[in-house]
């Protein structure tokens, strides 16, 4: 697939973004696990670890957040989420792949957890990702080529 992904770093102005993106991606999700919707808590989850949140760009537009700490071993893919009007493109697959390669290349791990109710685990199945544990609403996911 030949698609044109680039990253920037998220700033305060991208605050409205997100929240949009978080409200369409994942209150489906949080309102299945009985989790909060609220403005306050979407903000909280947007705001975790903000200094990780990089915005997706696809053709020089924002569609996505892609949330990883690449400062230890798991790499951790914290947040990724994909505009619902650009899911099905392949985007998301091409960004994880572009993460188990780098991963590969520095001898490192990838982990990410993903809500029990999500389609998405379906995704990172695909692509080698194992279930090592879970919680009441998630499933912790780890990728490794060793």
């Amino acid at each position: 697939m030949n698609t044109e992904i680039h990253y920037r770093k998220a700033s305060e102005n991208d605050i409205d973004f997100l929240l949009d993106l978080r409200t369409k991606t994942m209150n489906e999700h949080y309102t299945n696990s009985s989790l909060p919707t609220d403005r306050a808590s979407t903000l909280q989850r947007v705001l975790y670890q903000f200094e990780k949140a990089n915005i997706i760009l696809f053709n020089n537009e924002p569609v996505g957040l892609l949330k990883i700490d690449r400062s230890k071993d798991p790499i951790e893919v914290l947040q990724l989420q994909i505009d619902p009007g650009q899911q099905g493109k392949g985007l998301g697959k091409t960004i994880l792949q572009s993460i188990l390669e780098e991963a590969s290349s520095a001898g490192k791990k990838v982990s990410l957890s993903v809500l029990k109710s999500n389609k998405a685990q379906h995704l990172y199945s695909s692509l080698g990702f194992k279930a090592v544990g879970e919680d009441e609403h998630s499933y912790f996911m780890s990728f490794s080529d060793r």
